[in-house]
């Protein structure tokens, strides 16, 4: 496991690339907010989180499975990584962010990808701006 890499992930290279072509700026693994997101647009108050199917345990993709070997080891390690993703996606949300996940397998999909990241990304831009008006 020790080969596992956290950052600079093939699907969070992706992401990175479609958020930079969409024109959005942002900050790398920003370590003073919960979760370390992969992405953080602070002038938005917007995060991203680029998921590994099999080590955050995405339900219902098939890069989810556990292994034969050592199952109950890999029972308790991947549910305490989904508890962990929880308990920051909780905390980002009550210091006021919105977060978005990716999933690994969404990755091979760039039209799809770049559709729900304009979406979420103009929306929450849109959002911002009126809240900044009133």
């Amino acid at each position: 496991m020790a080969s596992v890499t956290a950052k600079d992930t093939k699907p969070e290279l992706v992401v990175r690339k479609l958020v930079h072509r969409l024109g959005y700026r942002y900050r790398l693994h920003v370590a003073d907010l919960p979760g370390k997101p992969d992405l953080v647009f602070k002038r938005l108050r917007l995060v991203i989180f680029v998921n590994g199917c099999f080590w955050h345990q995405h339900r219902g993709c098939r890069k989810s499975k556990l292994p034969t070997m050592n199952r109950s080891f890999w029972t308790e390690k991947l549910f305490r990584n989904k508890q962990r993703d929880k308990q920051n996606k909780r905390r980002l949300t009550s210091l006021g962010w919105t977060y978005l996940v990716i999933w690994e397998c969404e990755t091979r999909r760039i039209d799809r990808l770049t559709e729900k990241l304009s979406r979420f990304l103009t929306e929450q831009e849109q959002h911002a701006e009126e809240t900044n008006r009133h």
